[in-house]
């Protein structure tokens, strides 16, 4: 079976209704019984729709694909032409317009709907008539409320839009979680193992948006030889098999894998899937939204930021139950494929132009009373994520590649990238090793930085009982998290104090520019960016985008990252900006807020390749999963890295106040690990 015969009985549902909808749409084009400035709306959403039904009716006729490159990039351009920088100022598609041609309240209500009916575009390369069927009828229901002589007001279209999406929860809820543990829904791992990949049309069958960097990349790796690609393969798919050995898991337990790629990225993703099948793993893969699955380049990331908090125009106490209520529902359907799943296989991209949000009033937000339903419902989706794939039984890997936008030099990036994922294991392993040999005496560390930088931050280290045995720090090379380069600690949160801040960071494709969090016996006390000219506007923007509308978050991870090679070639080519996280946090001592590296596993037993046991698996908040779940995690864990030109020292202090350097004057100055000190030097 797969995925079309998967969804066939939601096709059958609505055969009857998806032409007749789309009969309807297609004749708001012609009518005016709606009055302006609305009209104008329903037209542009209206004609939007029909192209998609056109478009998904030649794919179920076979005949889309069959269209020249040009004309598939030109009808990719036009899908997308609206939230394009170029045109988005004036789309109903961008809240701002919307509000200014349909009043604040309808406005931002219509391009919310909108937002979501551009999804239509996916639904209709997959031939999803279900979705696109509901999402039209959706779309009819609002327009004749528009049609009434009578008029309607946004009270009216607020409850139909709440009842939509609290009626549809669970065919939602249910299609994302079939999608990540069932390989049987195979759309996208159809277009990995059959497509031509020399000839790049295929890149159109996803539905995602299409820019140079996907079309660059596909070319690109079709001109290397197939010894390359396989190389690329075995090293993101040896880390994910070493992740479950070096923590003693047991793959063979396991069924599925879960494959996050950039489109472009389908050679060495094919290379890994025959890679996988020795290790008796299926791929699963789900559409992706910047956090998961397969994803591409963002037609506008100002679109992705202003329709982030969309939900707030729906979201109640009622609707988050009835959401948890289909999620528990559909784990406990899939209990058994979801027993089968391994954990994530990642391979993401960086080398995006920076990006600076633009903070709109026309923008839904959330009020305080739904930023707590949202920190209950991820806490509660993610126990129950924990309780049908357990943590203790899954592992990950994550690797990264760059794309075209990051410059003229890419090609040479890219292989300065690879050899940076093949750095020796083993050297850095040795080297780590010696630092950790320093760290696992200390009762505290103290961070200090350069120049502009005015960290000034002590860290509490976990004692050791039986230092024989034990340790405090992992020796991290190039399993789970590639390249090699950090050794890692669960801070003790009590006496881990002092301010955190770098002069600007990207995280999550957002700059941060002078961010700055004090922490009080390891929980953050207040922070503050520069983003903004209003410190309102900035707290906002934390709150929202680094805390996930949290009062506080622990400091969940102290590290010291050991990749100098990755440090230089950010130099190098002026990229250090640019650099996922991922690279990034290897490039300095980071810190990460929200939960620990060990959340969801922190009873199963974990060693050093000198068989030590890492015992700083735990802090304050974590332990309370023993009383309450639901107050030990917060589902987030965000790295922040001081770069080494920003860093002054690293002294583990032990409990009798003697100092040992492990950095000084950003330099190692640890005995052994002088070479770590070249790249820096050269």
């Amino acid at each position: 079976m797969g995925y079309k015969e998967l969804y066939e009985p939601y096709k059958q549902e609505v055969s009857q209704r998806y032409p007749l909808v789309m009969e309807r749409i297609a004749g708001i084009l012609e009518e005016e019984t709606a009055r302006q400035p609305y009209l104008d709306y329903f037209r542009s959403v209206a004609a939007f729709i029909t192209q998609m039904h056109n478009a998904e009716r030649e794919v179920a006729e076979g005949t889309f694909f069959q269209k020249s490159l040009e004309e598939l990039k030109e009808w990719n351009r036009y899908a997308y032409a609206e939230i394009l920088p170029e045109r988005y100022e004036e789309s109903y598609a961008n809240p701002a317009y919307a509000v200014e041609r349909l009043g604040e309240e309808y406005g931002r209500l219509l391009s919310m709907l909108y937002a979501n009916i551009r999804g239509m575009i996916g639904y209709a390369m997959e031939n999803a008539v279900y979705e696109m069927t509901i999402y039209g009828e959706l779309f009819v229901e609002i327009y004749n409320c528009f049609e009434d002589s009578a008029g309607t007001t946004p009270e009216e279209i607020q409850k139909i839009l709440y009842w939509f999406f609290h009626d549809y929860s669970e065919v939602f809820v249910e299609r994302s979680i079939t999608r990540q543990v069932n390989p049987e829904d195979d759309f996208f791992a159809r277009i990995i193992r059959e497509a031509d990949l020399n000839d790049l049309r295929y890149l159109y069958r996803y539905g995602h948006y299409i820019s140079e960097n996907e079309l660059r990349v596909a070319a690109f790796l079709n001109q290397m030889p197939q010894e390359q690609i396989q190389a690329m393969a075995d090293t993101y798919t040896e880390g994910y098999r070493i992740g479950f050995e070096v923590t003693r898991k047991d793959l063979s337990k396991k069924k599925t894998v879960e494959i996050y790629y950039p489109v472009g990225f389908e050679r060495i993703a094919r290379a890994a899937f025959a890679n996988f099948e020795k290790l008796h793993l299926k791929p699963v893969i789900r559409r992706g939204d910047g956090r998961f699955g397969v994803s591409s380049t963002s037609a506008n990331q100002q679109y992705d930021f202003d329709h982030k908090a969309d939900a707030a125009a729906y979201l109640d106490k009622a609707y988050v139950e009835r959401k948890l209520e289909c999620l528990k529902n559909s784990w406990e359907s899939h209990k058994e494929l979801a027993s089968l799943y391994a954990g994530p296989a990642v391979i993401e991209t960086f080398g995006n132009e920076p990006f600076m949000p633009k903070s709109k009033a026309a923008n839904y937000e959330y009020s305080e009373k739904q930023q707590k339903l949202n920190v209950y419902y991820s806490n509660m989706a993610g126990q129950l994520l924990n309780q049908y794939i357990k943590g203790e039984e899954r592992s990950f890997t994550i690797i990264a590649y760059p794309i075209p936008e990051i410059g003229d030099k890419f090609e040479e990036i890219f292989e300065k990238t690879v050899e940076l994922n093949n750095l020796d294991y083993h050297l850095y392993q040795r080297m780590q090793q010696k630092i950790i040999d320093v760290l696992d005496q200390a009762e505290s560390v103290h961070i200090k930085g350069s120049g502009e930088n005015r960290t000034d931050l002590t860290v509490a280290i976990r004692p050791l009982k039986q230092p024989e045995r034990e340790t405090a720090f992992e020796n991290c090379v190039a399993d789970v998290n590639i390249p090699v380069g950090e050794v890692f600690t669960s801070p003790q949160l009590k006496g881990t104090n002092g301010t955190l801040h770098v002069t600007q960071v990207y995280l999550g494709q957002l700059k941060y520019v002078d961010l700055e969090l004090t922490f009080t016996d390891g929980m953050i006390t207040a922070y503050h960016c520069g983003n903004f000219e209003s410190e309102a506007e900035n707290q906002k923007f934390l709150k929202e985008n680094l805390l996930f509308h949290h009062d506080s978050l622990p400091m969940g991870e102290f590290a010291i990252g050991t990749n100098t090679t990755a440090y230089r070639m950010g130099r190098d080519y002026n990229i250090g900006a640019r650099l996922p996280i991922l690279i990034a946090e290897k490039t300095g001592p980071h810190f990460a807020v929200g939960d620990t590296c060990y959340s969801h596993a922190e009873d199963t037993p974990v060693y050093n390749p000198d068989g030590k046991e890492i015992v700083a698996r735990d802090n304050e908040v974590s332990i309370l999963r023993k009383e309450d779940p639901g107050k030990a995690y917060f589902n987030c864990h965000t790295d922040i890295t001081i770069p080494y030109d920003e860093l002054d020292s690293i002294v583990a202090i032990t409990g009798d106040g003697k100092r040992l350097p492990v950095i000084e004057n950003g330099r190692f100055v640890v005995e052994g690990t002088e070479e770590l000190n070249l790249p820096l030097e050269e």
